[in-house]
């Protein structure tokens, strides 16, 4: 039988493009392995920081060097030149996108690969744009009645506002969520733009440099809770991983602690009473149906100890792919390894847009 040909998409303009060429190395490996190999030919396409799109020699040295070659952000003389897609890309099967952030994951990508009516991996338009902005995500919960922590949505106007309105503003966030309380842009990942503020000062600036990243903004109120994470895996039946835990020693975890080796520790499974685990795997499931999720996604939750209590914090529908990231490693510990990981998410890919589920 002939083999199925995957267009591994990485790169991508976001500030997670470094990210997303480490996860694009791990599931070549994948795709490597005797296996898969013999099922599937793997084809890498490489979007650089100024959108040109490159295959064959030099996405495959991208991939080799685990980094953006020195002219990824050059400006395009042609801007025409971003919509010339490489002539490989006609023969592409199965579309395997792993761009993080903006333009990568917020149902733009999707939208243009779900207009070359090719199969790819993850989810679609709806569950791309709306896991991607935390506000929308938010409302979508609370439709689904899935308990979270209070908050405040804002928008750039205000904070950028007039010496009347920009007051008010603070006030009522106060009033509503008292400190320490979390400001966070409602469009960017890896924890970035995010600040813990403890004070009227702090959630100025806060609010300030937020707006600088993002028109749309999240406030919410702080609680003393365990982070921990359930992977999600499928389509219309969708399957639960075990949960895990991620400590750390910093106040947060911010965009430091994260990508920082040493500051933090994931903990698979998780350390919590069973009822507990369960009810987090039930909330999962709950959170990609709300979301019309497919294939993939990390659900994020906290689990506030004292109380027994769990909200949900957001769900991520393309998680980071990188052999040591939460979601790989939440699925090994569930009996389902990297290898066989990357060829379920193809098949879902291919269930997903079968002409009879149109």
């Amino acid at each position: 039988m002939a083999k199925q040909q995957i267009g591994l998409l990485f790169g991508g303009q976001s500030g997670e493009h470094e990210v997303s060429i480490r996860s694009a190395q791990a599931i070549a490996r994948a795709f490597a392995t005797e296996k898969n190999n013999a099922r599937y030919q793997l084809h890498p396409f490489y979007i650089q920081k100024n959108g040109l799109w490159q295959s064959t020699d030099k996405a495959a040295s991208v991939l080799s060097a685990g980094s953006p070659p020195s002219d990824s952000d050059d400006p395009v003389a042609n801007t025409a030149s971003r919509w010339t897609f490489p002539a490989s890309a006609a023969n592409v099967d199965v579309w395997f996108p792993v761009l993080h952030g903006p333009n990568g994951e917020d149902g733009t990508l999707q939208g243009l690969l779900q207009l070359m009516q090719v199969p790819y991996v993850g989810a679609g338009v709806l569950a791309s744009s709306a896991g991607m902005d935390k506000i929308a995500t938010k409302m979508m919960f609370a439709e689904a009645g899935l308990p979270q922590v209070p908050y405040i949505a804002v928008n750039r106007a205000e904070v950028w506002s007039n010496p009347c309105v920009f007051p008010e503003l603070c006030d009522r966030i106060e009033k509503k969520l008292g400190y320490p309380c979390f400001v966070k842009p409602a469009n960017l990942g890896s924890s970035v733009g995010i600040h813990k503020v403890r004070s009227r000062d702090e959630l100025e600036a806060a609010l300030d440099n937020a707006a600088s990243f993002d028109r749309r903004l999240v406030v919410e109120s702080g609680v003393e809770a365990r982070e921990v994470e359930c992977a999600v895996l499928g389509n219309d039946t969708p399957k639960v991983s075990v949960v895990g835990e991620i400590t750390f020693d910093s106040d947060f975890y911010d965009y430091e602690t994260k990508y920082t080796e040493g500051l933090s520790q994931v903990h698979i499974p998780a350390d919590l009473p069973e009822a507990i685990a369960r009810k987090i795997q039930e909330m999962a499931i709950q959170a990609f149906q709300a979301v019309d999720g497919s294939g993939i996604s990390r659900v994020d939750f906290f689990y506030v100890e004292s109380t027994g209590e769990v909200f949900i914090n957001e769900i991520n529908t393309l998680p980071g792919f990188t052999a040591t990231s939460m979601y790989p490693m939440l699925w090994e510990s569930s009996g389902v390894d990297f290898e066989d990981l990357v060829d379920r998410l193809v098949k879902l890919a291919i269930e997903r847009h079968a002409p009879q589920s149109r």
